[in-house]
């Protein structure tokens, strides 16, 4: 990197990348100009650290770039909306190769590509570990976001994606044991359903999430925001059989990973009753009136709390 120099360095990874229609004025000046049809910006940002949330010995560069995009623009279907672009940052030491930006960029850019957006923009600076900052921006195509606080008693909790591999993959990874190479890809590149998110906003989800922090954690947010407890039916998760043996092997109930995981980037919503839920959903559960015990868990397993964590905290 401190051969080629800031600028060089934005000339190999960023002048030359093709722009989506939605990006109208791309890297080389002070800011980038993005279409924003809607008149409104969905808009979410995520920190990856090295050593926390990627490792070099663990992932290449592209795979890590993959990820990046893939997590926060989960976030912008999660709105109900569509994404428009990335803007990223990357701080990163000196010695760093040049290649492993060039392949993080083009990580980046094919996860894009799956959802005909692009990078538009961003900054680099020197850090003693690499660092990647993205921000994602969407549109909600004239309908009104999907927030986590619009649940109500009554509504069923659906999810659409896969949950459980990437922390299967993990546990992997982490111990060195052998297992599904399904695992190892859904940690190291998650594919997250982006059409479901603003599929889900047409037929009237009332809340919705991406499963990011575990499936009981992040239902926990949903709960919160809309002061509702929320039900979970274990039975209605079809574990799938490389799943279930590789839990045995390693002596992990897979239910664990499913409901607790996370960074599967699947999506959680609420659905009123009478909606007609979209091809591809799991109804998983329901959400009912709090309890007036203050105490009692918001989020519950077939009627009882979950001893243990319900997913990730990154300050636990």
């Amino acid at each position: 990197m401190r051969d080629v120099g800031e600028f060089g360095l934005i000339d190999r990874v960023a002048r030359q990348a093709l722009q989506s229609p939605t990006v109208l004025l791309g890297p080389g000046d002070d800011a980038a100009l993005v279409a924003a049809p809607d008149g409104r910006v969905v808009a979410s940002t995520d920190l990856l650290l090295q050593g926390r949330h990627f490792r070099t010995d663990w992932s290449t560069a592209y795979q890590v770039g993959r990820k990046a995009a893939a997590q926060n623009l989960a976030d912008i279907a999660a709105m109900g909306a569509v994404p428009t672009a990335l803007l990223i940052g990357l701080a990163a030491p000196a010695d760093l190769p040049v290649t492993w930006a060039q392949e993080l960029a083009a990580g980046l850019a094919d996860e894009c590509a799956l959802v005909g957006v692009s990078v538009a923009g961003g900054d680099t600076t020197r850090a003693d570990s690499i660092m990647i900052a993205v921000t994602a921006l969407g549109d909600l195509r004239g309908h009104a976001p999907v927030t986590r606080s619009g649940a109500h008693p009554g509504d069923r909790v659906a999810i659409v994606g896969e949950l459980g591999w990437s922390a299967c993959g993990y546990q992997l990874l982490a111990s060195g044991a052998a297992g599904p190479q399904k695992a190892l890809a859904r940690h190291r590149v998650p594919e997250p359903p982006y059409a479901q998110g603003p599929l889900a906003a047409e037929a009237g989800a009332t809340a919705m999430i991406d499963v990011s922090d575990g499936l009981l954690a992040d239902l926990g947010h949903i709960a919160r925001e809309s002061d509702v407890g929320i039900d979970v039916e274990p039975g209605a998760f079809a574990i799938p059989e490389q799943l279930r043996t590789t839990a045995d092997r390693l002596g992990i109930d897979p239910l664990v990973w499913i409901l607790t995981g996370g960074e599967d980037h699947a999506l959680a919503a609420c659905y009123p009753a009478a909606a007609d839920i979209p091809p591809g959903w799991t109804v998983i559960g329901t959400v009912h009136k709090r309890s007036a015990d203050q105490s009692a868990p918001r989020v519950t397993v077939a009627g009882k709390a979950w001893i243990g964590a319900q997913g990730w905290d990154h300050f636990a």
